[in-house]
């Protein structure tokens, strides 16, 4: 089966992140000196090594075809509740670049993040350029795993106050949002002419 060449530099573009994420987690994982945060880019490191080597294995010879239907990446999502999330600023701590040589966790953790956001759209990116359907499936997968770990990352990082969640006057939010009103026609019907 042939690739077209935008899905091929595409796909090429999306390896060569995922090594980079790969090589950097392993990296970060010997650095950290909270278990959470081990465990954590241990298992990141396992689905990413998965994703890797299938989307290798299917550019090779088409062997790995993903299963249909969505892969559920950590369900994360569907196990957090709002009132889980720490809204609001609380004094947050100042950053700045350092020049130690190694991180520390909250480092890390700030690395693991913007990686997991990154890949996140960079598959999605991937995968509206995809003619081959096998491809596609697993770019979207893709994202959707990295999307989850991201996700996660924030929530260990919000408890730990590292991430705070600005907000705004509860009245100001929903004066704001509350300007976009429902369509007059209703979902599914075309307009009478």
């Amino acid at each position: 089966m042939p690739y077209g060449a935008h899905e091929t530099m595409e796909v090429h573009e999306v390896l060569n992140e995922k090594l980079n994420l790969i090589n950097h987690f392993n990296l970060y994982a010997q650095m950290t000196q909270n278990q959470q945060i081990r465990g954590m880019l241990e298992r990141h490191l396992a689905t990413a090594m998965q994703s890797y080597d299938q989307l290798v294995a299917y550019t090779h010879n088409y062997s790995a075809a993903p299963q249909q239907g969505r892969t559920d990446a950590a369900g994360m999502t569907s196990q957090v509740q709002p009132q889980q999330i720490q809204y609001g600023l609380r004094q947050p701590a100042p950053v700045a670049p350092g020049a130690q040589g190694t991180l520390n966790d909250n480092q890390i953790l700030c690395a693991m993040l913007s990686c997991h956001k990154n890949s996140a759209k960079l598959h999605m990116q991937a995968s509206l350029e995809c003619a081959d359907p096998n491809v596609r499936h697993m770019l979207m997968n893709g994202s959707i795993a990295c999307a989850e770990q991201a996700y996660e990352v924030f929530m260990v990082m919000n408890q730990q106050g590292q991430y705070q969640v600005p907000t705004m006057n509860d009245h100001t939010a929903k004066t704001f949002l509350h300007t976009y009103q429902p369509s007059q026609e209703g979902y599914g019907s075309m307009p009478q002419q």
